[in-house]
Order: structure tokens, then sequence, then C-alpha cells
């Protein structure tokens, strides 16, 4: 189920742009190389090459269904394996959407969404509270989908979470398909990061009774 939690490893990244949720974020090192753009506040678009198919397609849409306007373009040692470009990919997206999130003042923090795909259903709850974890609930009935293995979906949340500073729990009802297990999975992060980080027009300070998070 869960993963132990890994070490977080820094990332560049430039600061948020002014009215506007925004980051860029650039990470090169001996096994990849990632340029991430991220909008918050965007419409859904998305421009994906990370050289894996299906990362590609799961990336796409999560950028839909959170509304996120989303770009990324990764290099990386795909003739070793997958893991580097997947991993490193969700350091990136993670410490992006922790940049644009600024000091959180006025977000709604919490969210929560159940998604379904034909047989499979799956729901995502999430934190934004700047203290990262990961509870992962899922089998996979099978050990890749196109050229991605099914067990680094969970290495590409951790890393999302460790970096964006937030608490997950993603679990997998059903399902007997993979595919539709993993896609209602990221459509389900979607939308509940989606709730999370919306504006709520009655919250003006951070919502945290410590008054940081």
């Amino acid at each position: 189920m869960s993963a132990k939690k890994k070490p977080a490893r820094r990332s560049a990244a430039a600061p948020a742009t002014a009215g506007r949720r925004r980051a860029v974020v650039e990470r090169r090192t001996k096994e990849t190389s990632i340029r991430l753009a991220l909008d918050l506040d965007g419409a859904g678009e998305s421009q994906i090459a990370t050289g894996i198919g299906f990362f590609d397609h799961m990336l796409t849409a999560l950028a839909k269904h959170a509304r996120f306007d989303l770009g990324v373009a990764c290099r990386g040692d795909l003739h070793v394996d997958a893991h580097h470009t997947v991993e490193d990919v969700g350091i990136v997206l993670g410490a992006a959407l922790r940049q644009a999130l600024g000091d959180k003042r006025g977000i709604v923090r919490f969210g929560h969404a159940y998604c379904p795909l034909d047989e499979a259903l799956s729901r995502a709850v999430v934190d934004l509270s700047g203290r990262p974890w990961l509870h992962f609930g899922v089998e996979w009935k099978a050990k890749a989908i196109g050229g991605l293995p099914t067990e680094l979906v969970e290495d590409f949340f951790w890393a999302l979470c460790d970096h964006g500073r937030l608490n997950l729990h993603l679990d997998a009802i059903r399902g007997r398909n993979s595919h539709h297990v993993a896609e209602s999975l990221f459509k389900a992060a979607a939308r509940a990061l989606a709730m999370a980080v919306a504006l709520d027009p009655r919250v003006t300070d951070v919502p945290s009774t410590k008054g940081a998070l």
C-alpha cells in the first residue's frame, strides 16, 4: 500500500507571477532535463512530452480535469528505464504547485473527488497542509500500461506530495482494467486538487489555526 516516504530533492523555481498563480520550474540532472510551466487559474490546456505515451496521457488528463494549464518538456534516460523520468516530473510538478500557491492565502485547502471510468472507481482526498504524505491504496493487475510500469504511478504521486508539500489519499475502490484504474486515479486526483487550490471569497487569510501552511 503506502510506500516509504522518499527524501526531498531540490528543484529551482521561478517566483509565481503576481495576480496569477503561475510557476515555471526547470530541473537538470544527469538523468533528466525538465522544463515545466503551471498555471493554476488556467483552462485545462496542456502540452506534454515526456517520451512515455501513457504518462503523457495521464498528465494531459490531470491538467484537463484540474483546469490547470500545464506544459511539460522532459528528456530522460529512457534507455535505462522510465523511473527517473516519471519520478522527476513528479518532483518538478510538486515544486511548481507549491511555488504557484505562494502563502496559500484564501485557498479552500481541502479537496476530495470520486471518479469512475467504466468498471473502475477511484477516490482522492487532499490537504494542502505543508506536510507531505501519500496513502496509495492500489493493487495493480498489470505490470505495465503502454510504456509505463504501473508501480511508477505510486512513485509519481509520492514525488508530487513530497515536493508539493501536500497530503494525498488515493484509493482504487474497484476496477479490472489497469488503464481504467490509472486514469480514474489521475482524474480523481485532478478534481481533488482543483477543489483544494480554488480561492474561497470568504477566506482572506491562510486557512490554518497556525496561521501558516
